[in-house]
């Protein structure tokens, strides 16, 4: 047995204090994010006068319950505004409500130190865009981000400074109700929606330029992990390996941080045993130490007190001592910090360094706003009338809500409905006149009485033309309880306006279906096992198919669906997802024509709920499935193919498009250099037309698996009929690079396959080259 010295046990105890002490400096040392000296000087002035009950009440938040999403604490929000020590409040708006929160605020702040007012801006304030899921099918990065920035005009011009947004976890688990707040699957096309939300909504050229009052700070959410919960359940565990989450999950979020992102939002999930927000691994490490992120960190709502259910703190008071030493800056609506951070200091369990790192964090972003020089800065009641749903930005609704919908299937090019061509179309299905849930989940402040129904749509787009509409509701859209979560599908279905329905489709030449899901069947908390059309709206459409007459199905949803037997026997299906303010004009503009459909799918339909999680860059296996010999012991199911019902990346046109003479400007890619491949895109077709031409390579061999192939590049292109266009991209090692076996990021000599396609399953055009030493 070895026995160690008294001389040497004393040198290792000096090795582990010093080493505490380097430990302690480097987590209790404040770096600025903005790096502006002039703000520096003031952040550090200011807390040096402030008492400890004033540094922890900024990094104390409450919500105006505006929109609660979880159990609301004691909410003592009167008792610490009269204290002083509220530093942020979300979800309460109006200029002429935040201007009284905000003198109130300051008649109490000894130090003069204002509020920040902050909500959860996802896909616009009161002209409300499609859900993000649906934005992201546009694959238009400037148009995402010019949405996004006229978010910030409406809600900076309605008092907000400080926007929860964007959502950018990856998900791949249609159960789950947000992916409709994210940019879908992939990682590569995910890491450019975030960076392109962040720029709209702050902004800014520079860090300087946030002191305009139409800038806002933007949130990178949920950090990390959150869209991988076990059985696509809000909220649930997720168990991953570092690959996975450095490869999958964490890009997005360093994207984010490389375009200057202001702050972070922690996840609710933990992450391999440990809650996001109280993970020192994630906040430490990765975020400040390896990504050298120095903006401020809140947790989301009710985080803090979480902890205490997780089962890794025992009580509140622990839990704020957990969210402090992992780094979290500012707690929302727990009430923890406020209630305990000071106790904590007095006990020695705490250090008030570390208070002073998270509030000079907070300190510097009111200080970047402005709102020392003006607390009342944002609170401009002209420009909130002038800037508010004005004609541009409805506008752009509209031209962001043709872009997001997807055209899945158009047998016989049914669509579009031209207005010269007599016809009787029957117009069933409760989404015909529905009204409330056409913005979707998280449109904060649209107004749902504005928003303009298919019905709407269509009557103002076919008047006067050959086209005649017959209406028949048919059926209703099931409802959910918020307060107990119970769906009325536990119900008997109610088919008392089938016969109706059935008599119209049989007096119709085409039947036009709108059908979907009731908004709140998509969002938080709103995770589904059975992903098919709720209620009896199938049953409606199995009826409705003995007419023998065809049948268009509109989709108003917010999560992928099970089609299967929809694309089976519908003539043409029209993914509309929530198309928000502009929805029945929209529709009316694919269905007509006069937009030509132009979105691909960012998140793969399955064929049934048994193949989930499915997404298109898999890994291969050692025995992938060979569909010429599907019983060949492969991995397969026995009751379905592999392939998706819809993959990544697909989506039809009004026109046609031809890919031809692929070609590579050298097969072999050296260090430090790039080499081009091309392809010429063809509109064969009758109409102009817009298409998503898409980069996909493969590592044919790595010293770990790889996928089958990962999304590398695209670009969107408008042709005219007939028009040609050739389609270049670069290739150099950061392309091809990879965690090795090592976990080092780097390129690794070898084989590549590369595809120049019109979906993530197009594999027409085929090149190969070589990344030589």
């Amino acid at each position: 047995m070895y026995n160690a010295t008294k001389f040497q046990l004393t040198v290792l105890a000096l090795l582990a204090l010093f080493s505490f002490q380097l430990h302690a400096q480097k987590n209790t040392s404040w770096k600025s994010y903005s790096g502006d000296p002039a703000i520096e000087k003031k952040v550090e002035s200011l807390l040096s006068k402030m008492t400890l009950d004033e540094k922890v009440g900024q990094m104390n938040q409450y919500s105006g319950n505006f929109a609660s999403t979880g159990e609301v604490s004691s909410n003592r929000s009167g008792e610490y505004l009269k204290k002083g020590m509220i530093g942020s409040t979300f979800n309460v708006f109006g200029t002429d409500h935040l201007r009284m929160l905000q003198e109130q605020n300051m008649k109490y702040s000894r130090l003069k130190i204002p509020m920040l007012f902050a909500a959860d801006v996802i896909h616009g304030l009161e002209t409300t865009f499609p859900i993000p899921l649906a934005e992201a099918c546009s694959w238009d990065l400037e148009l995402m981000e010019r949405t996004a920035r006229i978010a910030a005009e409406e809600a900076t011009a309605a008092g907000v400074a400080w926007n929860f947004a964007p959502m950018i976890d990856v998900a791949r688990d249609p159960r789950w109700g947000r992916v409709m707040e994210g940019a879908g699957e992939d990682v590569y096309l995910s890491s450019l929606v975030a960076r392109a939300r962040v720029k709209g909504f702050q902004g800014i050229q520079s860090y300087k330029d946030f002191s305009k009052p139409n800038t806002m700070l933007a949130c990178a959410k949920h950090f990390v992990g959150y869209g991988a919960g076990q059985a696509g359940r809000d909220y649930h565990s997720v168990d991953m390996s570092e690959r996975t989450l450095r490869e999958t999950y964490l890009p997005p979020f360093k994207a984010t941080v490389d375009e200057g992102v202001a702050t972070f939002m922690t996840a609710f999930n933990d992450l391999n045993g440990v809650p996001c927000t109280a993970n020192e691994y994630l906040y430490k490490d990765i975020l400040r130490d390896q990504w050298k992120f120095n903006g401020m960190v809140l947790t989301d709502y009710t985080a803090i007190m979480e902890l205490i259910a997780h089962g890794v703190a025992a009580d509140l008071k622990h839990a704020a001592q957990l969210a402090l030493d992992a780094g979290i800056d500012m707690d929302m609506i727990s009430e923890a910090f406020v209630s305990h951070l000071a106790a904590l200091v007095k006990e020695g369990k705490v250090k008030e360094e570390q208070i002073d790192v998270a509030v000079a964090r907070i300190l510097e972003m009111k200080f970047l706003l402005g709102l020392f020089d003006d607390p009342y800065r944002y609170f401009d009641d002209e420009r909130e009338k002038k800037v508010i749903m004005n004609d541009e930005h409805i506008e752009v609704a509209r031209e962001a809500a043709q872009q997001s919908i997807v055209l899945l299937k158009n047998d016989n090019n049914i669509l579009p409905l031209k207005k010269n061509v007599a016809r009787k179309v029957a117009l069933i299905g409760p989404f015909v006149e529905e009204r409330n849930s056409l913005n979707g989940e998280w449109a904060i402040k649209g107004d749902r009485s504005k928003s303009v129904t298919l019905m709407e749509g269509l009557k103002e787009k076919y008047a006067g033309s050959a086209v005649q509409f017959d209406y028949a509701q048919g059926t209703t859209l099931p409802l959910i309880d918020r307060r107990t979560a119970h769906v009325s599908t536990n119900q008997v279905p109610d088919k008392s306006g089938f016969a109706e329905a059935i008599q119209k489709a049989k007096d119709s030449d085409v039947i036009l279906v709108a059908m979907g899901e009731n908004y709140h069947w998509s969002g938080e908390a709103a995770s589904r096992t059975d992903i098919t059309l709720p209620g009896n709206q199938r049953q409606l459409l199995k009826e409705l198919k003995k007419t023998g007459k065809p049948i268009i199905l509109v989709l108003f949803n917010g999560r992928p669906l099970d089609l299967s037997w929809e694309d089976e026997n519908m003539d043409a299906i029209v993914e509309a997802w929530y198309p928000g303010l502009m929805s029945g004009h929209a529709v009316a503009d694919i269905l007509s024509g006069d937009y030509n459909p132009s979105a691909k799918l960012v998140m793969t339909f399955p064929r049934n709920v048994g193949q989930i999680p499915i997404f298109y860059n898999v890994k291969n296996t050692g025995r992938p499935f060979n569909p010429n010999k599907p019983a060949d012991y492969r991995s397969s199911y026995i009751d379905v193919p592999n392939t998706p019902l819809y993959p990544f990346g697909y989506g039809l046109s009004y026109t046609s498009f031809a890919y031809s003479n692929a070609r590579i400007s050298s097969e072999k890619l050296v260090p430090g250099g790039n080499i081009t491949v091309s392809v010429d895109v063809s509109n064969t077709g009758d109409m102009d037309g817009e298409e998503v031409v898409q980069l996909y390579i493969r590592d044919k061999v790595a010293s770990v698996a790889r996928p089958v192939k990962e999304l590398k590049g695209f670009e969107k292109i408008s042709l005219k009929k007939g028009e040609t266009r050739t389609v270049k991209f670069t290739i150099n090692e950061e392309t091809v690079s990879l965690y090795n076996i090592d976990m080092k990021w780097l390129a690794e000599p070898g084989e590549f396959d590369v595809w120049i396609a019109s979906s993530s399953d197009d594999e027409s055009q085929h090149l190969k080259f070589s990344l030589v030493e």
